[in-house]
């Protein structure tokens, strides 16, 4: 199937590990051209640089970016102006699921958790909202099923995916001319991940939730993730806005 992306002007943000790694390379295998950002440059140049030696230098820019700094994120802007002239394809990928078990955290992790997972998200749209009405293009929110369900993840974060699954639904009734969509993982394993951090805690305890509340068994890959952002951004998806596809395998219970 062509998902005829080739040639597309594409930013992923939170690129250097995880799904937005992954996501990187999805569209780079359907022949897009790539800027890929996140607040630290070392992983993420040796990230880029190994791409662009798989696909070409042309292909793929690499640039920091704190995404919850307004003024990062109008610089980034500039810079895919001067390179490319517009932008296609917004995938807002940061998030951070570290965070408290707290029933009311505390001032400042409320802030910390809500800059990262909604705030980062919001600030993104609205920097990138005017260019991709001109392409007519796809905004591609990652949210997570954290924010769908409640079954125990800190209640900041849960609030916050949940807010960034709202912002993209009335986006999307608001726009017409921009696909607006969501993407709600499950649990999804990756080095240097939240869940990598907990399974070094305590393994057995990790096999123990996954075993009883995710009926395929298991972690996400996040090439499978990827694989559907990359769908929905794609002509293939060209009827679908306003939308939260969920990928848990099976975890969230909700029948809507």
């Amino acid at each position: 199937m062509d998902l005829e992306l080739s040639g597309k002007r594409v930013l992923v943000t939170g690129a250097s590990q995880g799904i937005g790694k992954a996501t990187v390379l999805g569209f780079l295998e359907e022949g897009a051209n790539i800027i890929m950002v996140s607040r630290g440059l070392n992983q993420l140049n040796a990230l880029a640089d190994e791409f662009k030696k798989n696909y070409g230098d042309s292909r793929v820019i690499s640039s920091a970016c704190d995404c919850t700094n307004e003024s990062d994120l109008v610089l980034l802007k500039q810079l895919i102006e001067k390179k490319w002239g517009g932008i296609d394809v917004v995938v807002a990928n940061v998030g951070d699921g570290r965070s408290v078990v707290d029933a009311m955290p505390s001032s400042d992790q409320w802030k910390k958790t809500w800059d990262s997972n909604f705030e980062s998200a919001l600030l993104t749209a609205r920097i990138f909202l005017p260019m991709l009405e001109i392409s007519k293009g796809n905004l591609l929110f990652v949210s997570s099923i954290a924010g769908m369900e409640a079954f125990g993840a800190p209640v900041d974060y849960s609030t916050a995916k949940a807010a960034v699954i709202a912002l993209a639904k009335n986006m999307s009734r608001k726009l017409a001319n921009v696909r607006v969509n969501v993407i709600t993982p499950g649990n999804v394993y990756f080095e240097g991940g939240a869940w990598d951090e907990k399974i070094k805690q305590d393994k057995n305890h990790v096999d123990n939730i996954i075993q009883a509340t995710v009926p395929m068994n298991r972690f996400a890959l996040p090439e499978e993730i990827a694989d559907s952002i990359v769908f929905l951004c794609s002509e293939r998806a060209s009827f679908i806005t306003g939308s939260t596809l969920v990928v848990d395998g099976g975890q969230t219970v909700g029948v809507f």
